[in-house]
């Protein structure tokens, strides 16, 4: 019985060992106290890498980052990782994302799935063309 705990202790910190520091680099190096971009509109999709329309919305955002590149920031936090971020934006469902002008007042909440025709109608709305 001793044993067994001991290996499962074991176990546990192998497993933390592990896994520790396989965040992605971009996302170790990202500055939160950034955010939102100043001088650009930025859009923050706040959500998590293991929820279902999450991970619905991961290519359209790869595909809005592309297609704005320079224009305006798109940047996703993964609010599991992060879990101050969903604290200080106010979060209560995910995936949020959250519209930033500018000067970085928040212009536009939406809660839930975005999908891409809403994601640039909105950055349209914004002056971003």
């Amino acid at each position: 019985m001793k044993y067994r705990l001991l290996l499962t202790l074991v176990g546990i910190v192998l497993l933390l060992a592990l896994t520790a520091g396989t965040m992605p680099a971009a996302e170790q190096a990202m500055d939160f106290s950034k955010m939102p971009v100043k001088g650009m509109v930025t859009m923050i999709d706040l959500g998590a890498k293991s929820c279902i329309p999450c991970k619905m919305m991961a290519p359209i955002l790869e595909k809005m980052k592309k297609v704005y590149d320079g224009k305006a920031a798109i940047v996703f936090i993964d609010v599991r990782e992060h879990r101050k971020q969903a604290k200080r934006f106010g979060i209560r469902y995910i995936p949020t994302q959250i519209f930033f002008d500018s000067d970085g007042k928040e212009v536009y909440r939406h809660v839930g799935f975005m999908g891409e025709k809403d994601i640039i109608a909105q950055l349209e709305k914004m002056g971003v063309a």
